[in-house]
């Protein structure tokens, strides 16, 4: 047997769309089960998103704190962005969310994961981009609106942001799943062994 995710689909006899928002919306397929049964499905459809974990030369993450309303909690999260462009290139995106997050560049990008954030209810697609070699931005700060104007602005330590994360006071999905990546990463082949940036990456297919 081979542990990996396959493509699949079952049928679907039915589908609509009872909501519309702004950036995603909801769906409701009638799906067609094993056994022969049809159950309805509602899900979120999500255009996917992108996250950097910068490093710094001092083994520091970059970090920002941001209000998140549906938990009603300020998480300190890693620089992230939606894939606004249908078909866009995720590290084109990763690198302007940095800059426009936290004004800062990095010249050396790998990727670290891909997930789902929430699969049994969301089609959202995660990729979580290893970030190196940072400095400033040049030019003037992106001009930030809504949650953005109340950013704060960190660099934790890895070893620190493990022992915060397994007591259980950070919870972001991405800050998360990148730290433990990236030790996982360094006890295995190493951070030059990562796949490279423009790797593929089937749940959102992008031209290079």
């Amino acid at each position: 047997m081979t542990i990996k995710d396959t493509p699949e689909e079952w049928e679907i006899r039915a589908t609509e769309t009872p909501f519309v928002g702004n950036k995603t919306s909801v769906r409701t397929d009638e799906v067609v089960m094993p056994d022969g049964s049809v159950v309805r499905r509602d899900y979120q459809v999500h255009p996917g998103s992108v996250a950097v974990l910068a490093l710094d030369e001092e083994d520091r993450v970059l970090l920002i704190r941001q209000y998140r309303h549906p938990v009603r909690q300020k998480l300190w999260e890693i620089p992230a962005g939606l894939l606004d462009v249908p078909g866009e290139n995720p590290l084109h995106a990763a690198q302007r969310e940095l800059y426009e997050e936290a004004h800062v560049k990095a010249e050396d990008w790998r990727v670290l994961t891909d997930l789902y954030t929430t699969p049994g209810g969301c089609d959202e697609a995660v990729r979580v981009f290893l970030a190196r070699d940072l400095s400033a931005a040049e030019g003037e700060r992106f001009a930030s609106e809504h949650e953005e104007t109340d950013l704060e602005y960190a660099r934790v330590p890895v070893d620190e942001l493990v022992r915060l994360i397994l007591a259980g006071d950070l919870h972001n999905t991405c800050l998360v799943t990148g730290v433990l990546s990236l030790v996982a990463a360094r006890t295995g082949d190493g951070l030059d062994a990562l796949r490279p940036a423009d790797a593929p990456w089937p749940a959102r297919p992008f031209e290079c």
